[in-house]
């Protein structure tokens, strides 16, 4: 049995993923429940979430779905009609307050797989860890984050203890800054470029020399798609 506010919220995500596609973000949330933070969202959400009502697309921006709806509102037409009136007049709501387009401040927990050498390669070390990483850094696909160590992407804006923000990949054009896996045990961040069958990884500070490897020696684990960085 749910309680008036989550079968409210579940009906509002479910008739926005109708009319949009994409699930409402936590702030729409909080504005069309008249709840008073995005606690309340988080705990409502949760409790759907351990009920099997709802289930979260990892790694994903706003990625909520609707694994099945309160049984009230499938097998019962009149509830159904007035479930659907109240998320029509949340939805209402909602536009009437939206002034200006709200920002997603939805956070996303990524894996943190160690640390990544922007110097001489050195072992990528998988962990077990995670780290919380605002949505709007990230774009589609599926992401994981990597402690940079080492001082050889600084004019590229990438210092050591920053946290590389990784979009998974295999394949990269000339001139993008990848993960590059060598050898299957070494891995080490810098710009691709191809030449002659071989593998040119390049850094971006003037006092290290270009990488060259044979090609099959390299495997593209991922391309750049941000940074964090921590100020003490």
């Amino acid at each position: 049995m749910l309680t008036a506010k989550q079968h409210e919220l579940i009906r509002f995500i479910q008739q926005r993923l109708e009319e949009t596609g994409i699930s409402p973000s936590f702030e729409e949330m909080k504005e069309a429940l008249d709840l008073k933070s995005k606690s309340g969202v988080h705990r409502l959400i949760s409790a759907l979430e351990e009920r099997g009502f709802i289930r979260r697309l990892p790694n994903r921006a706003r990625a909520l779905e609707v694994v099945k709806l309160p049984e009230d509102a499938v097998t019962s037409g009149g509830r159904a009609r007035a479930a659907n009136d109240v998320g029509a007049t949340m939805a209402a709501a909602v536009t009437a307050k939206a002034v200006a387009p709200e920002p997603a401040n939805d956070i996303i927990d990524v894996p943190l797989h160690g640390r990544i050498a922007a110097g001489a390669p050195i072992e990528a070390i998988e962990g077990q860890s995670s780290m919380p990483v605002p949505a709007a850094l990230l774009g589609p696909g599926e992401h994981y984050a990597l402690e940079v160590s080492g001082d050889s992407m600084i004019e590229a804006g990438i210092f050591d203890g920053d946290f590389a923000l990784v979009r998974r990949a295999d394949t990269a054009r000339d001139g993008e800054i990848v993960v590059a896996l060598v050898d299957d045990e070494e891995a080490t961040l810098k710009y691709l470029h191809r030449e002659a069958g071989r593998i040119r990884l390049d850094p971006a500070n003037g006092s290290y020399e270009p990488q060259v490897y044979d090609a099959h020696r390299v495997k593209v684990q991922g391309k750049l798609a941000g940074l964090l960085r921590r100020y003490h």
